[in-house]
């Protein structure tokens, strides 16, 4: 990567929203294990945006509850702190990235119902290994996000971006491996910026940077970045969205006996995702 595009990707992420002060003390508030919900609600409750989308989650059909909650701790108890950190991690971080439609390496609508795709997979693939209700959200989380170091490549390299989608598919290779030959830098370089910037440590911090190089992860999360790992490659032979890469490589075998699932699972998984997409477009907003 050349320096003149580094500085480039950095002051372009440097001068991104950071994460609203609310969200900010949410994470924290949450990475302590002594946390309670009306240590939660404490935070929260500042926050009307976050109070209603949080309310709206626990009263939706998706949770089934024959009566309205309007509590907001009772609604913190029942969908689990794990849960109201993921959602407003999630919203905020979409609600600061910026969009320029302008930029035409990659179509946004088809990058983020791909991202949507592997976010619902690996929730889905989590909830088919019996991972703990209250922990799924954090999969959903990392799939949602992996891919957002190429929101920065597509807004700051733009015509060049837009080169190196074309040059994956005319040279039938994956996008990681053209960004890394035309550009000398690639999304998950990229995403390492966001992480250190927005300060994403943990699951999703790891999946936005090893999804693609793995071999080299060494860390705690192998469960949620080999999730996310399937749940890319779920996106992608399913068609579900396009984030401009029509050859990516296939997961390693490690990584399905390290989950214990076979190749079977898409076929259950895809009759249930695209309803699963469009009820977490509308918790999201977009």
């Amino acid at each position: 990567m050349s320096a003149e595009v580094e500085e480039k990707i950095g002051r372009y992420i440097k001068n991104m929203p950071s994460l609203p002060i609310t969200v900010t003390k949410v994470l924290e508030v949450c990475n302590n294990p002594q946390t309670s919900p009306a240590d939660l609600n404490h935070v929260i409750s500042l926050d009307p945006v976050l109070v209603g989308r949080v309310l709206k989650l626990i009263n939706s059909a998706y949770y089934g509850l024959g009566q309205q909650v309007t509590n907001l701790v009772r609604a913190i108890i029942m969908l689990g702190i794990n849960t109201v950190k993921n959602l407003a991690l999630s919203s905020a971080v979409l609600g600061n990235l910026p969009v320029n439609k302008a930029a035409a390496g990659l179509d946004m609508e088809g990058f983020w119902r791909h991202s949507l795709c592997v976010g619902v997979a690996a929730k889905l693939i989590a909830r088919k290994r019996g991972v703990d209700s209250k922990l799924i959200e954090e999969y959903f989380t990392a799939g949602l996000l992996h891919d957002i170091g190429k929101i920065p490549l597509n807004a700051v390299l733009g015509p060049d971006y837009m080169l190196t989608v074309s040059d994956s598919d005319l040279g039938r290779i994956s996008l990681i491996r053209a960004e890394d030959r035309k550009l000398g830098i690639n999304h998950a370089n990229a995403g390492r910026f966001i992480v250190k910037s927005w300060k994403l440590e943990g699951p999703v911090g790891d999946a936005i940077v090893f999804h693609h190089n793995y071999p080299d992860y060494d860390g705690p999360r192998r469960d949620v970045l080999y999730s996310v790992i399937l749940a890319n490659h779920f996106a992608n032979a399913m068609e579900i969205g396009f984030s401009g890469d029509r050859y990516p490589e296939k997961p390693a075998p490690l990584i399905w006996e390290f989950l214990g699932l076979e190749q079977g699972l898409f076929e259950e998984m895809e009759p249930v995702v695209n309803g699963e997409i469009e009820k977490a477009r509308i918790f999201l907003k977009f």
